[in-house]
């Protein structure tokens, strides 16, 4: 069993920057692949970013291209989601997911509970 906890959500203006952190427990977070998706208010659960479990391959999707950046930290068991240049389209609950490398959902078998960012205009 993998437990993921979110921190780092709130209430940001645009243009500005915020960053999303997610703990795991136990000792197997280096075999797992780590994933971002968020979902906002009517619409399905999209795709972020993703990070190979060595660290060494990243995904984004084009909407965050060049704004975000994902990273982790195995020996903290933390996987971070730097947000820059944030827009109000950006606003929606952000999850993090371990599982396996790639930009699809079912990928993923663990999942965090959820960070509501919100990006005022």
């Amino acid at each position: 069993q993998v437990q993921l906890v979110e921190s780092g959500g709130g209430l940001v203006q645009a243009g500005g920057s915020l960053r999303l952190s997610c703990a795991a427990s136990g000792r197997t977070f280096s075999n797992f692949a780590m994933g971002w998706f968020r979902q906002a208010p009517g619409k399905e659960r999209e795709f972020v970013a993703a990070i190979s479990w060595s660290g060494g391959s990243t995904l984004y999707a084009d909407s965050v291209k060049g704004r975000f950046a994902i990273s982790r930290d195995n020996a903290k068991n933390t996987v971070y989601l730097q947000m820059n240049s944030l827009r109000p389209e950006d606003t929606a609950v952000y999850y993090c997911a371990a599982g396996s490398f790639g930009s699809t959902s079912y990928r993923y078998t663990y999942w965090g509970q959820g960070t509501q960012v919100t990006v005022s205009s």
